[in-house]
């Protein structure tokens, strides 16, 4: 695979993952649960590190990060959203491990590659969480109590 090529094929990646990450944090807004959305905090900054990593390859490579990311919309409800997070996780593993094999920097494919493991494991966690489980990111101490909800904003200062 000649540079130029390399250079297209983590840009159309690029664009595909930051458009999964907007999605992520759009629907982080609809899902109140409190352990849910810890999760989504914790899959969010995985993301933006998965982001980052492209962004770094795209430079190094002589380009540029792509500034027309496609939006996804956000279903209604939190069971809508974790339904549809479930099914946009393994699109996206099915739309890219094949293209992410024939990559001949192994760098940079092995980095697409642990992408790609790191997205079938934030699906476990939208199913996990589908399914219930409130110990997606470990358990809390007897007694302890958030309410059982998030605050509407990220920050409060």
């Amino acid at each position: 695979m000649k540079p130029a090529e390399q250079l297209a094929l983590l840009q159309d990646f690029y664009r595909d993952r930051l458009a999964l990450m907007n999605r992520h944090v759009e629907g982080a807004r609809v899902v109140a649960d409190y352990e849910f959305n810890n999760t989504y905090q914790y899959v969010i900054a995985r993301e933006e590190v998965h982001v980052s990593w492209l962004r770094a390859a795209i430079t190094d490579l002589g380009g540029q990060a792509p500034t027309d990311i496609k939006n996804f919309t956000v279903p209604s409800g939190q069971s809508g959203v974790l339904e549809d997070d479930v099914r946009q996780a393994q699109a996206f593993v099915d739309r890219w491990r094949e293209r992410v094999e024939k990559m001949s920097n192994a760098r940079h494919r092995t980095m697409l590659k642990v992408m790609l493991g790191e997205i079938l494991e934030h699906k476990r966690f939208f199913e996990q969480a589908k399914a219930g489980r409130e110990d997606l990111l470990g358990r809390r101490m007897p007694g302890a109590s958030t309410g059982d909800g998030v605050l509407p904003t990220r920050w409060i200062s």
